[in-house]
């Protein structure tokens, strides 16, 4: 069951590609060139230097934050339990790519044998190496501050950061700010990520937004790492939507 939701949510992303490049050339806004460009894989492609365009698997360090099985419950901005189970489901899909596609990945923690709890066990089935070496703070609340932590994501030597944090305003904003001052050009993951507060939310953005960070989903920022479906590591992106339930979750709807 699980390979037929992969291949058809394979052939549903496969078909939306192919449906916008069949209207851009019907309404004549795209020549032979542009076609062209639909199948030019990315690694061709000259990259900008800054934002979420210039990030792929190979330069890009990848930090996840505090997903904790108890401060999850702190995200007072999510209104249910579905929405705190979407918000774990991105988190798995993210670190799954991640994991298969060889990015450099850093986890952190704080306080696990207090109320936050330890990271979500599937990332240790996920990661097992990473979750070995997971930075465990003991009460350092912006996690760039926690040396240990800084020099995690300073020694693959990549200048771009991917960071979520499981509460936006507490995990995410302090240490993407820290980075993005040392001189990483840092893209925040908003869906894996969610505010104590829906205050909190509108601050936090307001924050990343001042400092020039990009503010991505998980979908849209690894189909942009990949720049093209026929890249290597696009079977490590439709194994992890696979598994994490992610095209099932697509057909039902009123994702937040």
């Amino acid at each position: 069951m699980q390979d037929t939701q992969l291949t058809l949510g394979r052939r549903g992303f496969m078909a939306g590609t192919a449906v916008v490049a069949a209207t851009t050339a019907l309404t004549g806004l795209a020549g032979p060139t542009a076609a062209q460009t639909l199948t030019q894989p990315m690694e061709t492609k000259m990259r900008p230097e800054i934002g979420h365009r210039a990030l792929t698997t190979e330069n890009t360090v990848l930090l996840l934050v505090d997903h904790q099985v108890g401060t999850i419950g702190w995200a007072g901005e999510l209104a249910s339990e579905e929405e705190r189970n979407q918000l774990k489901m991105w988190t798995l899909t993210i670190a799954r790519f991640a994991k298969s596609a060889g990015m450099s990945i850093v986890l952190t923690s704080s306080l696990e044998t207090e109320d936050q709890g330890p990271l979500f066990p599937e990332l240790e089935d996920i990661m097992p190496e990473e979750y070995a070496a997971r930075i465990q703070r003991q009460g350092v609340i912006n996690a760039w501050d926690d040396p240990a932590l800084a020099d995690a994501v300073r020694a693959p030597g990549k200048k771009n950061l991917l960071i979520g944090g499981v509460t936006t305003d507490v995990c995410l904003v302090p240490p993407a700010l820290s980075a993005k001052d040392e001189g990483f050009n840092v893209v925040a993951l908003v869906d894996i990520s969610a505010a104590t507060t829906k205050l909190g939310a509108q601050t936090s953005l307001t924050l990343l937004n001042n400092a020039g960070i990009d503010q991505m989903v998980v979908t849209s920022i690894i189909t942009s790492m990949l720049g093209d479906y026929k890249s290597p590591a696009s079977g490590a992106f439709f194994e992890a939507m696979g598994k994490e339930g992610v095209f099932e979750a697509y057909a039902k709807g009123n994702l937040r």
